[in-house]
């Protein structure tokens, strides 16, 4: 059996004969080197783990720590500069993705820890550096995190950093605004952040960063703006941090009302989450302000809880002979429960015993504990859940869940039961963080209170866990390969929320994934799974929405820059992981003859290495929105072969995803 592919300018329906042919024996063979690299790479324990890689942000931090800290490793320091160089743009900045534009928080912070390590400023590259964070705004238009950094050494005045009070952990649930609004993420970062916020531990360094302040150190640069109505939330809060502030002075005369018992609380509740977890939430932002905030607090480096938060820290760090990095969390969960639905999809057998020691390690990591999701999430239900890391037994979220789930129902096991009463738990437990409007976020219920995206600390864009729609659409995908009915009251809700969030071009937003090809992907999947007349008039239109970005060369691509303006959806060099998803959304037609279809399994095919990999260069995964994205370096390996055995089966006449 031949298949033709049609190379066009442009995407139809129709194949145009003539053109270049891939054979059978070709995507056979292209499946079995992806499921021979695969294999490889599964670690002895039954897990698999890509890299996380990241802008050069975590490394200029780093950089900053050890200056405060005053326990700079010449050696290391080298090896960060080398790193942060090697980030550098032609323009002089540095980008929070690959092919994007400078931005001013990642250029100020590597030029600040290129100062610090000793770098000239009459360096060639360090000019340029200084001219475009001139032209970004300065230090002045960098977000709270980064100011409260460099007021830690003495380069930006505490009073024009935005408070971020403990007392908030006082605040019971009754009330509209409370700690546990937040979300997951935010709560892990601000709540060391607010015990380093109250000591100030500000320690200075013999540079300065004058030249980075265009307008001077001046009140009416450094000041929070106001909106330029009088009454808005944003003023309020403001006017509150004013109040804050004017508190704080007499914090040290036990003067500010509660402020002790809520320094007290945020020091228990930030050790309680040592426990349990890989770091504080397991993830680099948290763990690094949890060290300061221990330093802050008076514990001496020698300190257990200290040693043993820096040990985590650290591992996150990957150090060669000239060059160090850092990833902001592991994967492994994640990874595993991906590359094992792919292996078995694409028929690697049941009873391999690669596929058994991967179905062991997902069962161990079930989360048997009453995490922070109680507090949003009253509903009686017997923990369960899975995390994205190693260890985070506060943090089970509902998307990983999913995908372990995914993979559970495929994969084998020689204890059958308890992988079946594993999965019933965590079916049971996903089910309960359903949102109001139908669908489902990340980690917590219902945490959409917009008010929170007002208050001055808030410029991370992460304040809040919102349901998405690539989310809500995997669950819908496990669920319609368990045969649930579309007719169920809570499915029924998350079709209408499905819905409505639907573009007016066809396509999904996409917030763990780059971007409307991931989310469009996700959700034409995953109501395929729950079978779906894919036929109707606004499926087929997100169908000729994903055709209408496919790529001269076949494939599909799409950058970061979609979530600052959707105007560039679909528009970016080709990716093996985004033409992968956009073959599988197209694939959820049950049409594999369609030219598109086949030019874009034509561009796997050629594009794959010859041990079975393939090269992404791009970012197609995301932390928070037009603030902090993440290369998933298993996603170019793993995606490309499911789409491939997705594509296998419809051939066969099978249906993706049986068991």
């Amino acid at each position: 059996m031949s298949i033709g592919v049609t190379f066009e300018k442009h995407s139809s329906a129709a194949a145009e004969p003539g053109l270049e042919l891939f054979s059978a024996a070709e995507l056979t063979a292209t499946v079995k080197r992806s499921q021979d690299f695969l294999l490889r790479e599964q670690k002895p324990e039954g897990y698999w783990v890509g890299e996380l890689i990241v802008d050069s942000t975590l490394v200029s931090d780093m950089v900053v720590y050890h200056h405060w800290a005053g326990n700079v490793d010449p050696q290391w320091q080298r090896k960060a500069v080398h790193h942060i160089f090697s980030k550098q743009l032609p323009d002089g900045g540095w980008n929070i993705y690959h092919g994007g534009p400078a931005e001013v928080n990642a250029t100020i912070k590597a030029y600040l820890a290129l100062k610090l390590a000793g770098v000239a400023v009459t360096d060639r590259r360090m000019l340029h550096a200084r001219e475009m964070a001139t032209s970004l705004g300065g230090v002045p238009r960098m977000n709270t995190f980064s100011k409260l950094y460099l007021a830690l050494i003495g380069l930006y005045p505490w009073k024009h950093v935005p408070t971020i009070p403990c007392e908030v952990l006082l605040i019971g649930k009754w009330f509209h605004v409370n700690f546990w609004e937040m979300s997951n993420w935010s709560r892990g970062m601000l709540v060391p952040l607010s015990i380093i916020n109250h000591f100030k531990p500000t320690r200075p360094v013999k540079v300065r960063l004058d030249e980075l302040f265009p307008q001077g150190m001046n009140d009416r640069d450094l000041a929070l703006a106001r909106d330029p109505e009088a009454f808005t939330w944003r003023n309020f809060f403001i006017s509150l941090d004013r109040l804050h502030k004017f508190a704080e002075r007499f914090a040290r005369r036990h003067v500010h009302p509660f402020r002790k018992a809520a320094l007290k609380k945020a020091e228990a509740w930030m050790l309680e989450r040592f426990e349990g977890s890989a770091g504080l939430a397991a993830i680099f932002p948290a763990m690094l302000n949890s060290i300061i905030a221990l330093k802050a607090l008076g514990y001496p480096d020698d300190h257990p809880i200290l040693q043993r938060e820096w040990r985590e820290l650290k591992k996150l760090q990957h150090e060669t002979a000239h060059d160090v990095r850092i990833e902001p969390c592991f994967s492994p969960v994640w990874d595993t429960a991906i590359v094992a639905i792919c292996l078995r999809e694409s028929g690697v057998p049941a009873d391999h015993p690669q596929m058994q020691r991967a179905a062991e390690f997902l069962m161990e990591k079930e989360i048997r504990f009453a995490g922070d999701w109680v507090h949003k999430n009253p509903a009686k239900v017997e923990p369960s859940g899975w995390v994205f890391e190693y260890n985070n037994k506060w943090n089970p979220d509902v998307d990983d869940t999913a995908m372990v789930l995914l993979a559970l129902r495929q994969i084998p096991t020689a204890n059958p039961q308890r992988r079946d009463e594993c999965f019933a738990r965590g079916l049971k437990w996903m089910m309960t963080f359903q949102c109001k409007d139908g669908g489902w976020a990340a980690f917590d219920k219902d945490c959409t209170k917009n008010i929170l995206e007002k208050v001055p600390f808030a410029d991370h864009n992460a304040m809040l866990d919102p349901e998405c729609a690539d989310i809500t659409a995997r669950i819908l995908e496990l669920l319609g390969y368990e045969n649930w009915s579309a007719k169920n009251p809570q499915i029924k809700d998350a079709l209408d929320y499905i819905r409505k969030e639907q573009e007016e071009d066809g396509s999904w937003y996409g917030r763990w994934g780059v971007n409307y090809i991931y989310g469009t992907w996700q959700v034409l999947r995953g109501l395929s799974a729950m079978k779906l007349d894919m036929n109707q008039p606004w499926l087929l239109q997100a169908r000729d929405w994903l055709e209408s970005v496919q790529l001269e060369d076949g494939g599909w691509g799409e950058r970061c820059n979609t979530y600052d303006d959707p105007v560039f959806k679909g528009q970016g060099p080709s990716t093996a992981s985004q033409t992968a998803w956009a073959l599988m959304g197209l694939l959820a037609f049950g049409d594999p003859d369609r030219a598109s279809i086949r030019r874009g399994i034509e561009y796997l095919i050629r594009h794959q290495n010859a041990d079975g990999s393939w090269s992404e260069e791009e970012v197609t995964g995301t932390g928070f929105p037009k603030v902090f994205y993440l290369k998933y370096d298993m996603y170019r390996n793993a995606w490309p072969l499911l789409a491939l055995a997705t594509y296998r089966k419809l051939l066969a006449g099978e249906v993706p995803g049986s068991r």
